[in-house]
């Protein structure tokens, strides 16, 4: 079930979406949320404050059903990776990264960030949770596309478990 990304701009407990949340979905639904602002914030050429953005959500009501040591782990990975991040995500899509949507770009980021940093993560849970953010966050078939340009950035990068 898809809704228009505006309510990315709602807070998480907010959102009208009838789904079944565990604390690691919900960290990773609040991670996509700061992603989303902070890219959004860095497209605009103002200043993406990690620590502002990460306190804003926190305070949201729902963030204390949320494990918060993971969206610690994937929002700073993000934010402190994205360079790299982005070089991989570029090598695999087939548009100028400006014209990808901040919530299907944001849902590849966190994904590459597990998929080439976090090795406890098994590829196909990064891919999986990535599609279903792209899912419910994004539009009508942006998690298809996410899940291709997963599918090429997990065999590079985790060829091993292929």
């Amino acid at each position: 079930m898809n809704f228009d990304p505006q309510q990315l701009n709602k807070p998480i407990s907010s959102v009208t979406v009838k789904r079944s949340l565990t604390p690691r979905r919900r960290a990773r639904e609040y991670a996509l949320q700061g992603v989303y602002q902070w890219l959004v914030i860095k497209a605009a050429g103002g200043f993406a404050d990690y620590a502002t953005i990460a306190k804003q959500l926190g305070e949201d009501p729902g963030f204390k059903k949320a494990q918060k040591d993971l969206f610690d782990h994937l929002f700073a990975g993000v934010v402190n990776h994205y360079d790299t991040l982005e070089r991989k995500i570029k090598e695999h899509v087939d548009r100028p990264m400006e014209e990808l949507s901040p919530v299907e770009y944001g849902a590849l980021l966190i994904a590459t960030f597990e998929l080439a940093e976090d090795i406890s993560v098994p590829f196909k849970v990064a891919i999986n949770e990535a599609v279903e953010l792209a899912k419910v966050f994004g539009g009508t078939d942006g998690h298809k596309y996410v899940n291709g340009v997963l599918d090429k950035l997990a065999q590079q990068l985790r060829p091993h478990e292929m």
